[in-house]
């Protein structure tokens, strides 16, 4: 077996080499990195099929050999032209929950197997979402922009009383989407008593109940129920929109709204209105859609919002359980196992 690694400025090489090093096919093994920098303009038609890539084809193509017989990589594109590179590939192993940097339909009409690694950043999300539970409960995005207003703490230890909020213990939060992110949230919320709902289609009672919390039955009882909104849903092209005006004027007064999942799922302009109204008492999002216009994002406007730069899976845990994941596909694929994750293959 020979295999080649490409990482890249978020997830590097190095963390793959310092998972794979104890495995017996570690010395079948090289690593490369892609110019992170380097612009990519899409020109192929395969090209023009990648989402969400860093580094350009020229890059991956350069580092590849004609016998490799496994790829890793994370945000490296991988069109047809590089696959031609490599007519010996068998395995790609791309480090995310979807491959939507390679060129899938080719890579299975060479009949190269495509596995992923969904999940690995599951606790992280959690993690995050949590963090951003106490904030809105705290009302610490409103006392933040009064801090950085002021120019800093004022001389009265009265401050305070104009961002009185709640403690997390007692509150009702409502999980749109009951996923590996949801499921590690409910793991860390309940123990510190917090009331949790989750409305999910596609899920039973009985599997929110063995983690202590209750399935309803719609998504309008869920918001008309819940302190704090969280979104956990898995974006398709059925949902965008799913949170919009009539969703957020559904929830109860002063609530509260987090978005730890996709930016399709919600109807900015309406949250904004929102939030303005005070009808949603404030909101933390990890994701957002691009401005329309270039500038400042009108939601960064608004000193109810705490916006962060799409971090919640961006652990260096996270980063070791892909490669984990990694280093168990190469394992069964040395072994003539089948994947543990692997893409279904396209119906044709």
């Amino acid at each position: 077996m020979k295999a080649l690694v490409i990482g890249d400025s978020y997830y590097p090489a190095q963390v793959f080499a310092d998972v794979f090093k104890d495995y017996p096919w570690a010395d079948q093994v090289r690593y490369a990195e892609v110019d992170s920098d380097a612009p990519f303009s899409p020109a192929t038609e395969s090209e023009k099929r990648l989402r969400e890539c860093i580094g350009t084809p020229a890059d991956v193509i350069g580092h590849l050999h004609s016998d490799d017989d496994v790829l890793v990589m994370h945000g490296a594109p991988v069109p047809s032209e590089a696959l031609d590179a490599a007519p010996g590939l068998k395995l790609i192993c791309c480090a995310r929950g979807g491959p939507v940097n390679l060129d899938l339909a080719a890579a299975q009409d060479r009949g190269i197997q495509v596995t992923v690694t969904p999940g690995k950043n599951a606790e992280a999300v959690a993690d995050l979402t949590l963090a951003f539970a106490v904030m809105l409960a705290r009302h610490v995005p409103r006392a933040a922009a009064h801090v950085r207003a002021q120019g800093g703490l004022g001389e009265s230890t009265y401050e305070g009383a104009a961002f009185f909020g709640n403690e997390v213990a007692g509150l009702t939060i409502g999980l749109v989407g009951y996923g590996a992110v949801a499921r590690f949230f409910a793991r860390l919320a309940r123990p510190i008593g917090a009331n949790l709902l989750a409305f999910d289609p596609f899920i039973s009672a009985l599997d929110c109940e063995r983690d202590g919390v209750t399935k309803v039955d719609s998504l309008d009882d869920l918001l008309e129920a819940s302190d704090i909104v969280s979104l956990h849903a898995r974006a398709t092209k059925d949902n965008q929109n799913l949170m919009g005006r009539e969703q957020f004027a559904r929830m109860k007064e002063g609530a509260g709204f987090i978005n730890t999942a996709r930016e399709s799922l919600v109807d900015e302009s309406a949250l904004a209105e929102a939030l303005r109204s005070g009808h949603v008492s404030g909101a933390a999002l990890d994701v957002l859609r691009p401005a329309e216009i270039p500038g400042r994002h009108p939601l960064a406007e608004l000193d109810r919002v705490v916006i962060t730069p799409h971090i919640g899976g961006a652990t260096w845990e996270t980063l070791r359980r892909g490669a984990l994941m990694a280093a168990d596909e190469i394992g069964k694929f040395v072994a003539g196992s089948a994947p543990s994750h692997p893409v279904p293959v396209r119906k044709s």
